[in-house]
């Protein structure tokens, strides 16, 4: 549940600032009528990404015994590397991405064209949308559908009260630093989306499991108790992890930790004489 509210929380807050900036740079324009046709776009990808998600989750349960270990391994790295790239992405860009959205939504409203307002922000919903869509479903298989669907419904309480404040105040925050505070969670939740997703591919004959279990840790924090489940949805915890889950979990962390932290080296110009 924790891991839903989480994702659900993160990427509203995303959306409801995206909202905020569309609608900030039209009234900085003087141009608040075209307002509604932002919302016209908001409201057409919210459908559209909970049909996807709908679709994604009877997709799910039609397979039975490998397939549904393989279609839940495929699931858990596909979300880890979306999860990757936007984790990347955000600590990368997210200081230009209001200048960006400003800059297009400018350029539409000139010419007051409705329809690339209307794309503007229904594509960029979309996008939140859909991601949404695949941790969610990622998340459902580390826990169980009733806890990922009162998680995810919690976070969407969360951001229907925060996204007033965000829409309100998005000229003055600072996206770089809001999105930074759940990077080291979010890093986290997809290492172990990698290690559960190589788990499945363990039960399905996929890839060899190399040694069984590296360690059993069900007399100390059993998977079933309340915090076990807690740390499985959330991190991605096994009692009895294979070889190769064990490893991927470390190499991806280790590895990804290493690149967000480690300090990018200035270029320096030299003139020639």
């Amino acid at each position: 549940m924790l891991t839903s509210f989480v994702l659900t929380l993160r990427e509203g807050v995303e959306a409801a600032l995206i909202i905020g900036i569309l609608i900030g740079a039209l009234r900085k324009l003087k141009l608040p009528q075209l307002s509604r046709v932002v919302w016209y776009g908001v409201i057409s990808a919210g459908l559209v990404a909970v049909l996807a998600a709908v679709l994604l989750n009877l997709a799910g349960t039609e397979f039975e015994g490998p397939g549904e270990a393989i279609f839940e391994g495929i699931t858990m790295l596909l979300a880890a590397i979306i999860l990757t790239w936007m984790i990347f992405w955000m600590n990368r860009q997210a200081g230009e991405m209001k200048h960006q959205l400003e800059s297009k939504i400018r350029q539409a409203a000139d010419s007051q064209n409705r329809t690339a307002i209307f794309l503007l922000a229904f594509l960029a919903i979309l996008r939140e949308g859909i991601e949404l869509a695949l941790y969610l479903l990622a998340a459902r298989f580390a826990s169980n559908p009733v806890e990922t669907l009162v998680g995810a419904l919690a976070g969407l309480a969360a951001v229907a009260v925060l996204g007033w404040f965000l829409i309100a105040s998005s000229q003055r925050v600072s996206l770089k630093r809001l999105f930074q505070t759940t990077s080291v969670v979010l890093l986290l939740f997809s290492a172990g989306l990698v290690g559960l997703g190589i788990h499945a591919f363990n039960e399905a004959g996929w890839i060899p499991v190399v040694i069984d279990h590296v360690w059993n840790l069900n007399n100390i924090l059993p998977e079933s108790s309340v915090f076990g489940q807690v740390l499985k949805s959330l991190f991605g915890y096994e009692a009895m992890p294979s070889f190769t889950s064990v490893v991927s979990y470390l190499v991806y962390l280790v590895t990804l930790g290493l690149i967000l932290v480690w300090p990018r080296p200035s270029i320096v110009r030299s003139s020639s004489q």
